[in-house]
């Protein structure tokens, strides 16, 4: 049996206090009508706000990023113990915009996703190709190397999620075919049985311009157990549209 479905927004650097909040409260309002699991991923600053929003509706809470250390001379920097402190289920560590603005590498991402596994949180480790390395064949590669990098030894299907963001469709409103997606979380199950003892059970998201219009073809292709979803996580229609959408 696939295990749930995961329904993950990540907010970005959008939103004010009152807007997350009122969204949060539109979500946590309809979390009981859908099969899937929920969980939002507010910037830093709202993860708390967010938190109280959402009260014990189900809807998850995560973060965007996390430090590897557990506390430290890091300003500006969170520990991930510090968001499991604000009531946080996961976190996202590894996204391509991170990997871009911030040069973080597999190494660092593979420190986070540890300091995730130490505090109790579930990483959402993002992998996914750029254009350029798409357009040379050599999409399955670059993914292959990310996950052997970025995952840690040992992770479970109830302790890791990994998320395929192909760079090119994020925030573009292009998506690749749902073969091609077929062929790259094929690929991900494969490497992640070399680094996981419970591949089968970890949830494989997939994300990139997903929206309600292409959901159900994306949310049906073979090893999608879910999406991290952006500009779409925005709108509580859209977003729980999506989620309606997977089976």
């Amino acid at each position: 049996m696939a295990p749930r479905a995961l329904i993950a927004g990540n907010w970005k650097m959008n939103l004010d206090r009152a807007a997350g909040e009122a969204l949060a409260k539109a979500l946590a309002a309809e979390a009981a009508a859908v099969s899937v699991e929920l969980a939002v991923c507010p910037p830093a600053v709202y993860v708390a706000s967010v938190g109280v929003a959402l009260g014990s509706s189900g809807v998850a809470l995560g973060a965007q990023d996390c430090h590897a250390a557990a506390s430290g001379a890091h300003t500006g920097d969170t520990a991930a113990e510090m968001l499991a402190d604000l009531g946080c289920t996961y976190v996202i560590v590894g996204h391509s915009e991170r990997r871009a603005d911030h040069g973080e590498s597999d190494a660092t991402v593979h420190a986070k996703a540890e300091a995730a596994r130490r505090a109790g949180l579930v990483p959402i480790i993002c992998v996914g190709e750029t254009e350029a390395e798409r357009d040379a064949g050599r999409t399955l590669d670059v993914v292959e190397g990310q996950v052997r990098g970025s995952v840690p030894q040992g992770l479970t299907g109830a302790t890791l999620v990994i998320a395929y963001e192909p760079v090119w469709a994020i925030g573009t409103g292009r998506t690749p075919t749902a073969d091609d997606v077929a062929t790259v979380h094929a690929h991900i199950r494969k490497v992640l049985g070399e680094v996981s003892g419970d591949a089968a059970n970890v949830r494989l998201l997939y994300g990139g311009s997903v929206k309600p219009a292409n959901a159900a073809e994306l949310m049906a292709v073979a090893n999608v157990n879910g999406a991290l979803v952006g500009g779409a996580s925005l709108k509580a229609g859209d977003f729980l549209g999506i989620a309606k959408a997977t089976p």
